[in-house]
């Protein structure tokens, strides 16, 4: 590995996809090191401050916030540091078995250079600046929640991000997926939560065949699948799957759904999503004293009106304080990853297989699984603000569209009494 990837090599690279932070590569050459990897090479926001190498290093709060876990503040780049927060703060939480970290591979400017020219016509040009919000499969309970907020303890904040998405024209439908069903240890919800996503599939739900993309978009701008997404589905599966025809996406799913409760990894996932227990409502005041700035929410609000409230945050020694950002942070890279789960199908007579299997009594089918979390990225301390702004845009237009839709059937209503009456 220890070679430097040049400008020829980027043709054996595939895009695959993209976050906030990173481009997605697939590998499609004959290099017995690259077979079965992808490549993520990390995105430097055109105004982003830069070191000479072309990452920013962690900022004096942030070497106070991940100090203790090794290496973390020491690392001489930032790409080091996260990798190293995949490595000692993700890994443990959610099970080695489950994360990979992965390993540094040099790459020369050419090569760089090469691959911006070879994906940069398949790049969404909505992506260049976007970022992913986090899905969570809990409501929160925290005190700290505004109680012109408190939708917030009934209505899943992706429930509530699709309508402001809705009015913002990033999509044109609403979503029918619900995080509480597929984090529920229910089959029948975790079956309905991926069915869901596959009726909407967004940049929730894609499926690879051989490492070609047969289902989703590649630029998670898909609302609903049209008839031939679902037939180049079908007959993908149909090369997997063993069912008559018009059968293999519904055995798909339940194959899906099977493992998902099987693996266990939304169990885990969902401690580490839990972390966030004071919701960015109360953990934003901890930010602001650890960064040693104004309050600017006490401020904005009024001091006075929220003192009893957030005053036992403020009060907190800093250590405290530092744990509640933390976990904060560590529970938004939770809300924010993806799952990844492979497939292959097993003869009977196939020998003992070293990876996880899964029994489809549908079709009667074993197959081997490999069930893993990816984009783990370490969340900017910066963004704290970012995250309570939005979330409070989210809050308010909901509630406002609630009280806009009540106020029409209101009127509806008093319109055909009206006009009932006059008969």
């Amino acid at each position: 590995m220890a070679a430097v990837l040049q400008a020829k090599d980027a043709a054996e690279w595939a895009y695959r996809g993209e976050g906030a932070v990173n481009l997605v590569l697939a590998y499609c050459g004959s290099s017995p090191n690259f077979v079965g990897k992808v490549l993520r090479i990390q995105k430097v926001p055109n105004n982003g401050s830069k070191s000479e190498n072309g990452h920013s290093a962690l900022t004096k709060h942030e070497c106070l916030l991940w100090g203790e876990f090794e290496g973390i503040v020491s690392a001489p780049t930032r790409e080091i540091a996260e990798q190293l927060y995949v490595k000692n703060v993700m890994c443990p939480l959610l099970g080695p078995e489950h994360v990979d970290a992965g390993i540094r591979v040099l790459v020369s400017k050419e090569f760089l250079e090469a691959v911006e020219d070879k994906v940069l016509r398949q790049r969404p040009s909505w992506r260049v600046d976007a970022a992913k919000q986090p899905k969570g499969g809990f409501l929160p309970i925290s005190e700290f929640i505004a109680e012109e907020n408190a939708v917030k303890k009934r209505v899943t904040r992706f429930k509530m991000h699709q309508v402001l998405k809705l009015h913002q024209g990033q999509i044109s439908q609403i979503s029918k997926y619900d995080p509480l069903d597929l984090f529920s240890g229910s089959k029948d919800r975790v079956q309905k939560a991926i069915k869901s996503m596959f009726l909407t599939p967004q940049n929730n739900f894609r499926v690879f065949l051989n490492g070609s993309l047969i289902f989703g978009g590649m630029d998670g701008a898909v609302d609903s699948p049209s008839c031939m997404d679902n037939q180049a589905l079908q007959n993908g599966l149909k090369r997997v799957i063993v069912a008559n025809d018009g059968m293999h996406t519904k055995y798909f799913m339940e194959l899906v759904a099977e493992t998902v409760l099987k693996s266990g990894l939304l169990n885990q996932l969902l401690e580490v999503q839990k972390l966030d227990a004071f919701d960015i409502e109360g953990a934003i005041h901890a930010y602001y004293d650890i960064v040693s700035q104004p309050c600017m929410v006490c401020q904005t609000k009024g001091r006075n009106k929220l003192s009893g409230r957030y005053s036992s945050i403020h009060s907190m020694p800093r250590d405290e304080k530092l744990k509640v950002v933390r976990d904060y942070l560590i529970s938004a890279t939770g809300k924010d990853l993806s799952m990844m789960i492979s497939f292959r199908s097993r003869g009977n007579k196939d020998p003992e297989s070293p990876y996880n299997v899964v029994f489809l009594e549908s079709t009667n089918q074993t197959f081997d699984y490999k069930a893993s979390f990816i984009d783990l990225d370490m969340k900017p301390l910066k963004k704290m603000k970012h995250y309570y702004e939005l979330d409070q845009q989210i809050v308010s237009y909901y509630v406002q569209m609630v009280k806009d839709t009540e106020a029409i059937n209101l009127c509806s209503a008093e319109y055909i009494d009206g006009h009932l009456t006059e008969h």
